[in-house]
C-alpha cells in the first residue's frame, strides 16, 4: 500500500508537471502569435502610411519675402529643417510657419521689418542640417534661425541619441556665427491622422524620445527651445481642420498654432539680436 500509494503520488506531481510544462508552451505560443499579429499588423499599416498621397511643396510658394512697412527695423529671419520649413501643405506664403511668424513680428510691438527666407528641405532628417547651416550662412548673416526638424527622424525610428548630436551641432555652428537659434521640437506626431493605430502611438512615443533629445542639445549648445508637441499637440488632437488634406503636413491653421507657440521665443531672439 506504501509502495503503491508512492508511485500514485509521483504519477501526480508528474502529470501537474505536465500540466504545466503544456501551459507554458500554449503561453508561449499565444504570445509569439500575438506579436506577430502585432507586427504584421504595424508592418501593414507603415506600407499603407508610405504610400498614401501626401501634399507636396508648392513649386511656386517664394521661399523669399520681405513683410512688414519700410523704415521699421530691420530683422533677417531664416527658417531651416523639413516640409514645416517649406510650408508643406498650404499654397500661400502667408499661411506658411514663416509667413506668419513673419506677419506676427511685423504686426507687434517692435513693428519688425522681416527678410524671411527658408533653406528646409522636405523629407530632411537631423542628418541634413549641415547643408542647410551653409546656405542658411551665405550671403548676409542672419539674425534669426528657426529650426523645425524631427519629424522624419522619428517616423524612421532613428536613434534620438544621434538626431540629437546633429541637430547639436547645426545650432553650435549658427550660434558662433552670431546667430539667434529658435528650435522648434519634434511635433505631436500622436495627432497626426494620416497614421492609423497602433502604429501611431508608436511613431507618436518616437517622436517624444526625438523631442526629449533635441531638447537637450538646443540647451546645451545655446539655443532656445519651443515643446511644440507639448504646447501644440493637444490642438491638434482635438481639431482635425489643423491638418491638410494628407491628414499629416499642417493646414494654415495648424501653422498658425505652431506660429504663435514659436512667436514669444523668437521675439526674444529678435530682440537680442537688434543688440549685437
Amino acid at each position: 500500500m506504501t509502495e503503491h500509494s508512492g508511485r500514485r503520488g509521483g504519477g501526480d506531481r508528474g502529470l501537474g508537471a505536465e500540466i504545466a510544462v503544456r501551459l507554458g508552451r500554449a503561453a508561449a505560443m499565444s504570445l509569439i502569435a500575438g506579436t506577430i499579429g502585432g507586427a504584421a499588423v504595424l508592418a501593414g499599416e507603415a506600407f499603407l502610411a508610405r504610400n498614401r498621397p501626401y501634399a507636396q511643396p508648392e513649386l511656386g510658394l517664394a521661399l523669399r519675402a520681405t513683410i512688414g512697412r519700410a523704415g521699421a527695423p530691420p530683422l533677417r529671419l531664416v527658417l531651416l529643417g523639413d516640409s514645416s520649413a517649406l510650408g508643406v501643405g498650404v499654397a500661400r506664403l502667408g499661411d506658411t510657419v514663416g509667413g506668419q511668424l513673419a506677419d506676427l513680428l511685423a504686426e507687434g510691438p517692435s513693428g519688425r521689418r522681416v527678410h524671411l527666407s527658408s533653406v528646409g528641405v522636405s523629407g530632411s532628417r537631423s542628418t541634413d542640417l549641415a547643408t542647410q547651416v551653409a546656405r542658411a550662412l551665405l550671403g548676409p548673416r542672419p539674425d534669426v534661425a528657426v529650426i523645425l526638424i524631427g519629424t522624419n527622424d522619428a517616423t524612421a525610428l532613428r536613434s534620438p541619441a544621434e538626431a540629437g548630436a546633429y541637430l547639436g551641432s547645426a545650432v553650435r555652428r549658427l550660434r558662433e556665427a552670431n546667430v539667434e537659434v529658435v528650435v522648434g521640437t519634434c511635433p505631436d506626431l500622436g495627432a497626426a491622422r494620416a497614421i492609423a493605430p497602433p502604429l501611431r502611438q508608436v511613431v507618436g512615443w518616437s517622436g517624444r524620445r526625438i523631442a526629449r533629445a533635441q531638447t537637450t542639445a538646443v540647451l546645451d549648445t545655446g539655443g532656445t527651445v519651443v515643446d511644440l508637441g507639448t504646447e501644440t499637440g493637444p490642438v491638434f488632437r482635438a481639431d482635425a481642420g489643423t491638418f491638410c488634406h494628407d491628414g499629416f503636413h499642417p493646414s494654415a491653421d495648424g501653422y498658425r498654432i505652431w506660429a504663435h507657440a514659436l512667436l514669444p521665443a523668437v521675439a526674444a531672439a529678435a530682440n537680442v539680436a537688434s543688440r549685437h
